[in-house]
């Protein structure tokens, strides 16, 4: 059985409470399954969409999320040094990858072990 490092409690963390949920809240929204009065007319003008639209937006959408989800990680590998850090159990997060940003999208990456959604196509 494999322990969790340190680097995969944070991916994990970050991708399913932050990159899925955000995919699940677009879906919902989406379908019109929020019942909060601010989104009601969003929510009536999503249908207006076709299948093949709303498509494009999903993965516009994902797309947008996984490019800020890489920036972000980027500029936090970049402020480590000035004092800015993510520390996990004593251990600075930024120390232990030669790039976080690239922790999303290797073979064995964060988004292919912790995402429910694999790729931008599902």
């Amino acid at each position: 059985m494999r322990t969790e490092s340190v680097l995969d409690i944070f991916g994990k963390l970050l991708i399913e409470n932050l990159r899925d949920q955000s995919i699940d809240y677009f879906d919902k929204l989406v379908q019109g399954e929020w019942k909060a009065p601010s989104l009601q007319s969003l929510q009536t003008e999503l249908k207006t969409f076709n299948e093949d639209q709303l498509d494009i937006l999903r993965r516009a959408f994902i797309s947008s999320l996984d490019s800020g989800l890489h920036d972000f990680l980027f500029k936090l590998q970049e402020v480590n040094e000035d004092g800015i850090r993510i520390i996990i159990n004593e251990q600075n997060l930024a120390d232990l990858s030669d790039g976080l940003h690239g922790e999303l999208f290797t073979e064995d990456g964060w988004l292919k072990r912790f995402s429910r959604y694999q790729n931008n196509e599902e």
